[in-house]
């Protein structure tokens, strides 16, 4: 017997290969998913504003990338002795402006240096709700926990968001015809939002994206919402939260992800380079046995090998 509700994956899409450079930005799903990718030594960068959630900062953030903006004091506020940018997760805040305005402009830079010559864009949606500065009626990326008085909140439109993707996405492939744009919508509920309120957000996202799939032949879907909503309709998939995924699920999405999107040959170089991997890790009782100097010295020309073949780097 099957006692799951089986998600229908897409079918004919193109691969992803160890010789190709993506770009991941979005929720918290996105930096599961780019770790995961990481590890088996795809050539990714991940997330270089911090986790973002709602569509509008996902793309001003790839406009910044794309323009190579320099950041400025101007561009931050001081708020309970900490320095924020309102367009950054808090890992970029910092008790100086000049501490937050090295981490933000180094990562930028890095991420605008190959932002032209990308494969892959992948991009996660969390939630369809924005916040507002009242003064500036700019969509902030994260409130870093200023009062709620300071913003008007509200939900984006479907057109809204598909409006803002044509053109930006658009712009991008006209620069870069090889480019493929991966979307995603994160299956994390913001139960802040309330439950029905989440279910409005995802639906906005759902739909958008559909649009987006219809109008430009370069952008496909990934149903981690989907998956997570049938086959693992159970709280055993969950963090202790009941919000976030555990590990279990999470590895559970990156097997569909991987069949979907890996070839036979991609895979057999995950594989031993999974081996590798797990070699390193591994603390053995005797280090300076003769059995481990051996091990290690075949593990070292394995990893040559692969750095050699695949143009890659473990370090």
């Amino acid at each position: 017997m099957d006692f799951q509700t089986k998600v229908e994956l897409p079918a004919g899409l193109p691969p992803v290969s160890h010789a190709e450079r993506i770009l991941l930005m979005g929720s918290c799903f996105a930096e599961n998913m780019g770790r995961l990718l990481a590890e088996n030594k795809f050539r990714v960068d991940m997330n270089p504003f911090g986790i973002l959630y709602n569509p509008l900062s996902v793309s001003t953030a790839l406009v910044e990338i794309l323009k190579g903006k320099v950041y400025q004091e101007k561009d931050l506020f001081l708020y309970k002795e900490c320095w924020h940018s309102p367009m950054h997760h808090g890992l970029f805040s910092a008790s100086s402006p000049e501490e937050v305005l090295e981490k933000i402009n180094t990562r930028l830079s890095q991420a605008h240096r190959s932002v032209h010559e990308l494969d892959w864009l992948m991009l996660t949606f969390g939630t369809a709700y924005v916040y507002e500065q009242k003064e500036t009626r700019q969509v902030v990326s994260n409130c870093h926990k200023l009062p709620e008085s300071c913003f008007n909140r509200r939900i984006l439109s479907v057109d809204e968001i598909v409006n803002e993707y044509t053109s930006l996405i658009t712009s991008m492939v006209a620069r870069n015809s090889h480019l493929k744009v991966l979307f995603t919508v994160s299956p994390i509920r913001h139960i802040r939002d309330g439950m029905h309120a989440n279910q409005l957000s995802k639906a906005v996202l759902l739909l958008a994206i559909d649009k987006l799939k219809q109008r430009l032949d370069y952008v496909s879907y990934f149903p981690s919402y989907e998956i997570v909503m049938d086959e693992l309709r159970d709280y055993r998939f969950y963090t202790e939260d009941m919000l976030h995924i555990s590990p279990q699920g999470i590895e559970y999405i990156w097997e569909k992800f991987q069949s979907l999107y890996m070839t036979s040959a991609t895979e057999a170089w995950m594989k031993r380079i999974d081996k590798i991997n797990k070699t390193l890790l591994h603390r053995p009782a005797d280090p300076d046995s003769s059995a481990y100097q051996e091990l290690m010295k075949k593990t070292a020309q394995e990893r040559e090998r692969i750095e050699r073949e695949l143009g890659i780097s473990f370090s």
